[in-house]
């Protein structure tokens, strides 16, 4: 970084100690030098303390520029009062008008330039000795000379104000997009958090219903006939290697350093090889599908339709009985796809709470992404129904 820019960079984060330097600096420079350049006519001392009054309070011009201004306005009506010539501390107006102006509230700004310029008239008036003596064109070119001196002043206080304000704004709108942005990313993280949640209970929740009812009949035919459960055991090692399959495609989501699957996720097509897993665990199941499709659904309202119908026959195999049968239908029409799972099970009686709430609440936020609707309840013959229904995506 270069001198000047690491000056700059300084000034901007200590702004009172620029200001004690400067006040400091000027009262030496100016209003000392006020008593010992006038020392010889005899009140050097009491100028001395005049000029020190008029420019020590621009210590405090930026922190109280309301109180530094009084003081410095009361020390100059003093010297108007005691004596008719000019001060070098009197280059305190100008910089008192740029600083109310620049730091102080709207109010006192103009009040400061209306003190300016009365300051300026009474100078004229009062000093007779400067600029063409105590003529009216005299003074009048004093007031006209001084009256510019704090126009000028109090413009670059008001545009360094202007300044200021608009960094602040814009330093201001960086924060507030900055913590959108967090809030954001925050909101991302949790609906994902949310979809792993369902997927999983999704995968979890079905292909642990199809392996424990498979290992309970292999235990029974286990002791009657190997072979039937030589054959559950296979299909409970195929359901655990693809449920195994989806789960590390779902978690290699989550790792940043490793590429994830390329398997693609399941669709309408794939719906036969859930019906046809789900036989395999002892559920009988009629399978229709009705209509042709006015237009295809979007990739991830295939998945919708899919997951919802795999959680509700997994409510099926956990719920309804051994005996039940349950009743798939697909049926397209001019709106969109509707999925109806129904089953002569135990009905709504046997499901539990958490499974009713993680999973029909996980299937209805799932569809009303995609603006559809489910409705589950009792079947009015007996039995448990759901059913699903996502509309074409209109353009």
């Amino acid at each position: 970084m270069t001198p000047h820019r690491s000056l700059d960079k300084w000034i901007r984060e200590n702004p009172h100690k620029v200001d004690l330097i400067l006040g400091l600096g000027i009262w030496l420079i100016f209003g000392l030098l006020a008593g010992i350049m006038l020392g010889i006519s005899g009140n050097g001392w009491q100028l001395a303390i005049l000029g020190s009054v008029q420019t020590l309070p621009l210590i405090w011009r930026r922190r109280h520029p309301g109180l530094a201004a009084g003081i410095i306005v009361l020390a100059h009506l003093i010297q108007v009062a005691v004596t008719d010539e000019l001060l070098p501390s009197q280059i305190a107006v100008p910089i008192t008008v740029y600083s109310l102006a620049a730091f102080g509230r709207r109010w006192q700004s103009f009040a400061g330039l209306a003190a300016g310029f009365v300051g300026a008239l009474l100078a004229s008036i009062r000093v007779g000795a400067w600029s063409a003596g105590s003529s009216p064109e005299g003074a009048v070119r004093n007031f006209i000379g001084l009256g510019l001196l704090i126009l000028v002043a109090w413009t670059f206080g008001d545009l360094a104000r202007t300044r200021r304000l608009a960094l602040q704004t814009l330093e201001d709108r960086a924060r507030r997009l900055e913590i959108e942005r967090e809030q954001e990313r925050a909101l991302a993280a949790a609906d994902e958090r949310s979809h792993i949640a369902r997927e999983m209970h999704d995968i979890v929740a079905h292909s642990l219903s199809v392996i424990i009812t498979q290992s309970d009949g292999a235990r029974y035919a286990s002791e009657h006939d190997p072979e039937i459960a030589r054959e559950t055991l296979a299909t409970i090692s195929q359901t655990g290697r693809s449920s195994l399959r989806e789960m590390r495609r779902l978690l290699g989501v989550l790792r940043s350093d490793e590429e994830a699957s390329t398997r693609p996720l399941p669709a309408l097509v794939d719906v036969p090889e859930l019906l046809d897993a789900t036989r395999m665990s002892g559920l009988a199941i009629n399978f229709v599908q009705e209509g042709t499709a006015r237009r295809e659904l979007p990739a991830g309202a295939e998945l919708t339709m899919y997951r919802a119908m795999q959680e509700a026959l997994t409510n099926v195999l956990k719920h309804a009985g051994p005996e039940a049968v349950a009743r798939v239908r697909l049926r397209w029409d001019n709106r969109g796809l509707q999925l109806l799972v129904s089953d002569n099970g135990r009905g709504a009686g046997a499901l539990g709470s958490s499974d009713s709430g993680q999973g029909l609440r996980g299937m209805g936020e799932r569809v009303a992404l995609y603006e559809g609707d489910v409705e589950a309840g009792p079947a009015p013959g007996g039995g448990f129904r759901v059913s699903v229904f996502i509309p074409y995506t209109e353009d």
